[in-house]
């Protein structure tokens, strides 16, 4: 059981390549493939944690991994979909660079010996961006099927440029967690860079 929880994020990282061989495959039912295995991925995320602390388990590796892990999976979705014109490129810079930032301080803090916290908010901004990829793969996934609601529902979602906007609000939204990490970490930062 010790080892369980570290088991599921290496798996998310494994996970992560197939999850993108699929998304630009051109074989019938590929991307719902895709679907499948990023919420598969995505379970493993709540699961290794919950475990982890359930089980007092929680260890150094795992706290380093599981938000890599987490980085890896949501990054390679963001930047797969920029590749595919899907969304914006400055978009998914933001959020990478954010995520970068933050996870880059947070080792080179703990390396120091210093802790940084991590707010609920961040937690919310990793499920906004997971509920924005599962709903951009259920679009790819759904769009072969020749349906008059489906085409309906896609149209409607291109011309008012529902993904933009949906996006647009994430990025904002993730750039306004690292601000917010940064200030609710201030003490410890400010110890860390004198």
């Amino acid at each position: 059981m010790k080892s369980l929880p570290n088991i599921l994020t290496i798996l998310r990282i494994l996970l992560t390549p197939v999850f993108i061989i699929l998304l630009f495959s051109n074989r019938s039912g590929a991307n719902l493939g895709a679907l499948v295995v990023f919420v598969v991925a995505s379970i493993t995320d709540a699961y290794d944690g919950y475990l982890a602390r359930k089980y007092d388990v929680v260890t150094p590796q795992g706290r380093f991994l599981d938000p890599l892990a987490d980085k890896i999976l949501v990054s390679s979705a963001f930047i797969s979909f920029a590749i595919l014109g899907i969304v914006e490129y400055w978009m998914v810079f933001l959020v990478i660079f954010r995520d970068l930032f933050v996870t880059g301080l947070r080792m080179a803090m703990e390396f120091k010996g210093f802790t940084l916290f991590t707010s609920k908010i961040a937690k919310v901004k990793t499920t906004v961006q997971i509920v924005i990829i599962i709903f951009i793969l259920l679009l790819l996934g759904v769009r072969g099927i020749h349906n008059e609601l489906v085409t309906i529902i896609i149209q409607t979602i291109r011309t008012y440029h529902i993904i933009y906007y949906f996006m647009l609000f994430v990025s904002l939204f993730t750039v306004y967690t690292g601000i917010t990490y940064i200030y609710e970490n201030r003490r410890s930062i400010g110890q860390f860079i004198r």
